[in-house]
């Protein structure tokens, strides 16, 4: 049966709360920052009028105040975002309970089997092509819309929807008509609307990928779709393979249903500094805040330990930097902090100047490893118990009520709970296709 999968993707998300939380905001050109006080000050979210001036994701307040002088900038409000994503979700339970997140402004939903629920389409809902019965582009439009009148309806935010076959093609849709717009990418017109767009568009491609696929020629979705196999995978791998699925439309990984959350395969964090670091000391220090909120994360989980460590790095010109290393398993904060400072020491010897730092766990043994002699002769057990009841402590009391000495040195970190104060999105992923 041919599947009808949907892509939401709330429009400016943050800042569209704002407005609603200030209705003096309508109108005017807002973005969404932390502290202008400090450089992790930077843009999370912007209306659409400071978009025309500009204002990108990203940008820190001076650049945006320079490129719209009238920009209004607002501290972010995490617990109301939660809140309007929760409802907007309980709107789509009505059409579908096949709900996957994609971070806090993104879902995917299979509205196959629900069809009927939706209000009644004055148009034909088939049409025949190639002797085969399909979904006609006017219903899946319908289907599109009235999810989207729904949700403008009942809690004033719009949201861009793609209507397709599958999800990659969904989600692809949700960015072609922005903002408020109904997409639909279906099995008659799909080569006509993607085949001609840049490769970049398409799902998991990342810079790294699209210089390799475009030094091969392959420049357009609909030039990787026509590629040949075995050259794709020779230069890519099992990847590759992965993306000629995706462009080919032939993608028919499920929706999963509300509340059937994806497995993790990582937990990790990543903060802008105040100022470039440029000393061991100082990255050593930010790594550890790091690793106190991907440590407790870890151990509120029922993932057990970890056996990697990534680090990743941006320079002060935005170049980023990956590296990994197999570690013995830990959910130690002290642990997890020490390796990512000898990854970056393998990686980076003075002068540097660091912008940008983030520590990443895997390699999760869901309890099954067992403590080597060794371990057991050692303090591990006493240490995992300690950062247990510090966890405990910093529920009740706060985050600073209990610091390590290393973080005491500079009292701008005390307070800085990255755990606490970051949303966790869905996995990233790198030009290799794994999850980061």
């Amino acid at each position: 049966m041919e599947r009808i999968v949907l892509h939401s993707d709330l429009n400016n998300f943050y800042a569209s709360v704002e407005r609603i939380l200030n209705p003096d905001l309508a109108g005017k050109p807002v973005a969404v920052c932390g502290n202008e006080e400090e450089r992790r000050g930077i843009v999370l979210a912007k209306s659409e009028e400071a978009k025309k001036f500009g204002v990108k994701t990203g940008d820190t307040v001076w650049q945006a105040r320079r490129k719209c002088p009238d920009i209004i900038v607002v501290r972010p409000h995490f617990s109301e975002y939660m809140s309007y994503s929760k409802k907007v979700k309980a709107i789509y339970a009505r059409y579908t309970d096949l709900i996957e997140s994609y971070g806090i402004d993104e879902c995917w939903l299979d509205v196959t089997k629900s069809t009927k629920i939706f209000p009644k389409y004055d148009g034909e809902m088939y049409v025949e092509a190639g002797g085969e019965k399909h979904f006609s582009d006017g219903y899946l439009r319908h289907i599109g819309d009235v999810i989207r009148f729904s949700v403008k309806n009942e809690l004033g935010l719009t949201v861009s929807v793609g209507v397709s076959f599958n999800k990659i093609y969904a989600k692809l849709g949700s960015d072609l008509k922005k903002p408020n717009g109904t997409s639909v990418i279906s099995f008659l017109n799909y080569k006509n609307v993607i085949f001609g767009l840049p490769v970049k568009e398409l799902l998991m491609v990342g810079g790294a990928t699209e210089n390799k696929l475009c030094q091969m020629g392959y420049t357009t979705i609909g030039k990787l779709a026509a590629a040949d196999d075995e050259r794709i995978i020779k230069a890519l791998g099992k990847f590759g393979q992965t993306l000629l699925t995706y462009a080919r439309g032939e993608d028919e990984t499920p929706v999963r249903a509300l509340g059937d959350d994806r497995e993790l395969k990582s937990i990790g964090n990543s903060t802008t500094c105040p100022k470039d670091l440029t000393d061991y000391n100082d990255v050593k220090r930010t790594l550890y805040v790091l690793s106190e909120s991907v440590a407790a994360r870890l151990r509120e989980t029922e993932l057990g330990l970890a056996d990697t460590v990534h680090l990743w790095v941006r320079d002060s010109q935005l170049n980023g930097y990956q590296v990994q290393k197999k570690v013995r398993h830990t959910c130690l904060c002290g642990e997890i902090a020490e390796h990512a400072f000898e990854l970056f020491k393998e990686k980076f010897t003075p002068p540097f100047k660091v912008r940008a730092l983030g520590v990443t766990v895997s390699g999760f043994d869901k309890g099954s490893s067992q403590l080597t002699f060794d371990e057991t002769a050692g303090d591990y057990a006493k240490r995992e118990r300690a950062e247990r009841c510090i966890d405990e402590i910093r529920k009740k009391h706060g985050y600073a009520s209990v610091q390590r000495g290393i973080i005491v040195e500079d009292p701008a970190e005390m307070h800085n709970d990255i755990k606490g104060s970051h949303l966790i999105k869905p996995a990233r992923f790198d030009d290799n296709g794994e999850d980061i």
